[in-house]
């Protein structure tokens, strides 16, 4: 599918990331940010599956725009207003965050759904007369669809809005493997969303870093939050630190997440960067606020075990839907470091009054590091 717009990418620099894509990206370090506070906040089950459902909407504002730019030349004023039109409606977003099940919840909805609106009005009206105009067309219906979930779920109150928007995401999330069909009016095939892998990966990369810088926030602010830096805040310092590089490892030197060679369909690029990349920053929030919890509490409770071992657990889900998506294989040693790390929680969670909280940081690092170890020697001799 050839695109052509007086606005959209020269084929020469299709994959390039512009510097007005890095500034919307700065809007996500606050998100990421008030998003580890919520769950910090409202450490429940209850708090988790809001702080869930948050994150959903969250990241497919990010995810929609950074496809979008697939196409847009960023160089162009027109699109650079949207960045910025888009920017300023993901900040008040993200302000809303601690009161979505709140007085914010109308700041929250509105502005994801004005985000939702707007991409796609802008994208119709750019390429009107082009397959990728009819796309955007299809796209905006199911939108809207869960736009009405969405807005009926602001009536409601906390407990069933909770339900409800459960609904707004599963419609949101499943329009594209829907194809976007809508019955009667046609549909939007991937094969027919022209997408680049280089410029998706690249994107994918950075917001990754983002959600990983949350955890430096975390650690830092924790550390001056203290006032005194003794050797057990050290070491903790010294675990949190290490379990944050051996994922930045596992991620960028040893997980496959080079853009040469795999699958480079749209269909694969959907389940690798719009699905899987939701796990990999989900696991990386996760991976921030128990470190902020091991650093901050003397002696562990059920749901910090929980978060410290769900945190690796959620990014490798998101890490083998990826190489499969990609790849094609199922990446079985991260099979099993999964199946360690859920040892490591039913462990940690019945013995969690009497468990010293390093010991679990150091299970944890094992788990991880040694996957990480194992991937390195895999590539060596593959190379």
């Amino acid at each position: 599918m050839t695109v052509q717009s007086a606005l959209g990418r020269p084929a020469e620099k299709r994959s390039e990331v512009g510097p007005v894509e890095l500034f919307f990206d700065l809007v996500y370090v606050f998100a990421i940010v008030q998003l580890s506070h919520l769950l910090l906040e409202h450490l429940s089950w209850q708090g988790a599956a809001e702080t869930f459902i948050v994150f959903a909407a969250v990241w497919w504002g990010w995810n929609y725009t950074a496809w979008a730019m697939n196409w847009l030349n960023p160089s162009r004023t027109a699109v650079q207003l949207l960045t910025g039109v888009l920017m300023l409606a993901a900040l008040g977003m993200s302000v809303a965050i601690p009161s979505a099940f709140g007085d914010g919840v109308w700041l929250f909805v509105g502005c994801y759904l004005f985000m939702g609106i707007a991409r796609p009005v802008f994208m119709m009206a750019a390429f009107r007369g082009q397959q990728l105009a009819t796309n955007y067309k299809m796209l905006l219906i199911w939108t809207l669809a869960a736009g009405l979930l969405w807005v009926a779920g602001a009536f409601l109150d906390p407990e069933l809005r909770m339900l409800v928007w459960v609904l707004a995401v599963v419609v949101d999330y499943a329009a594209p493997m829907a194809h976007y069909r809508v019955p009667g009016v046609g549909g939007a095939p991937m094969h027919l969303w022209d997408a680049d892998a280089n410029h998706l990966a690249e994107r994918n990369r950075l917001v990754f870093i983002i959600a990983l810088g949350e955890s430096i926030l975390l650690m830092g602010g924790t550390i001056v939050d203290e006032g005194v830096f003794d050797p057990s805040l050290a070491l903790s310092l010294f675990l949190g630190f290490a379990g944050l590089f051996v994922l930045w490892w596992n991620y960028f030197a040893l997980a496959g997440h080079d853009v040469r060679g795999g699958s480079g369909s749209t269909s694969a690029l959907r389940s690798a960067y719009a699905y899987a990349h939701a796990f990999m920053v989900l696991g990386a929030i996760l991976v921030a606020v128990s470190t902020e919890l091991r650093l901050s509490h003397e002696h562990l409770t059920t749901a910090i075990v929980i978060v410290t071992a769900g945190g690796p657990l959620v990014y490798l889900l998101g890490n083998v839907l990826f190489l499969r998506s990609r790849f094609g294989h199922l990446a079985q040693s991260r099979f099993i470091a999964a199946g360690i790390l859920v040892v490591i929680g039913i462990i940690g969670v019945l013995t969690a009054h009497m468990l010293p909280t390093i010991v679990l940081s150091l299970s944890v690092l094992a788990v991880t590091g040694g996957l990480a170890a194992l991937t390195a020697w895999g590539r060596r001799w593959r190379n």
